[in-house]
């Protein structure tokens, strides 16, 4: 006896398979902003020592104008960058017993 595929509804028809785009979309990752708050019990002198030791490329005079914004305004953004070094600026500043806002992508 032969049976017809017709009958249990077994014919299909090919299908295509989805072209793949060789389009590569590269996203970057975010940026981080480690931000100094100002408080009641760290001196301008440890704020900006501390900011010369553990900010790469600190100079004197950006770590007192980033102090002096620290005092003045509440806060100010050290630094900006990629989330790992941001990471640990962030933690040996707190270390250091600066009061620092949270990270946050830039």
């Amino acid at each position: 006896m032969i049976v017809s595929a017709n009958v249990y509804g077994m014919v299909t028809t090919p299908t295509k398979a989805p072209e793949r785009s060789s389009q590569v979309i590269r996203k970057t990752y975010p940026n981080y902003k480690v931000i100094v708050l100002n408080d009641d019990f760290n001196t301008f002198q440890h704020v900006a020592e501390c900011l010369m030791k553990y900010i790469p490329g600190m100079s004197g005079d950006r770590a007192w104008d980033l102090t002096n914004q620290v005092h003045y305004e509440g806060q100010a953004i050290v630094w900006v960058g990629p989330q790992e070094p941001a990471e640990l600026y962030h933690q040996q500043l707190r270390r250091a017993g600066l009061t620092m806002a949270p990270l946050e992508a830039a």
